[in-house]
């Protein structure tokens, strides 16, 4: 099956348990360069959604802030703010408010679970 929005069909049975195919799920090119997803969980009425990005070494997310907390595991390669380095087989969540810009000297490979979507001011 693949990814679903949460916004049932009236009358509809809702299963359980959502078995997502990620393979078959196509690379999304983000508005910013060097930077892809594949949405694997959104509900657009709340903003909640769960993402696997991939970063190509050198992209950069300009400067935004994060509505609602975020939270990210990087699985391959690494990420990097003002604060710090992230790197595979680690966690950083954010703060809701917080802003910063994000960037990827080698790439890396990401899951990320929002509230609420980013607000950019680019």
């Amino acid at each position: 099956m693949n990814a679903e929005t949460l916004s049932p069909t009236a009358g509809a049975a809702v299963p359980d348990s959502t078995y997502v195919d990620i393979p078959s799920i196509p690379w999304t090119p983000m508005r910013f360069p060097g930077i892809e997803a594949k949405i694997l969980m959104e509900n657009k009425a709340t903003g909640l959604s769960t993402v696997l990005m991939r970063w190509a070494p050198g992209a950069r997310l300009p400067r935004h802030e994060h509505v609602a907390i975020e939270q990210t595991y990087v699985l391959e390669g690494s990420f990097a703010d003002h604060d710090g380095v992230c790197r595979a087989g680690q966690y950083v969540w954010r703060r809701a408010g917080s802003r910063h810009e994000a960037w990827s000297d080698e790439g890396c490979l990401m899951l990320a679970f929002f509230l609420k979507p980013n607000t950019f001011f680019d």
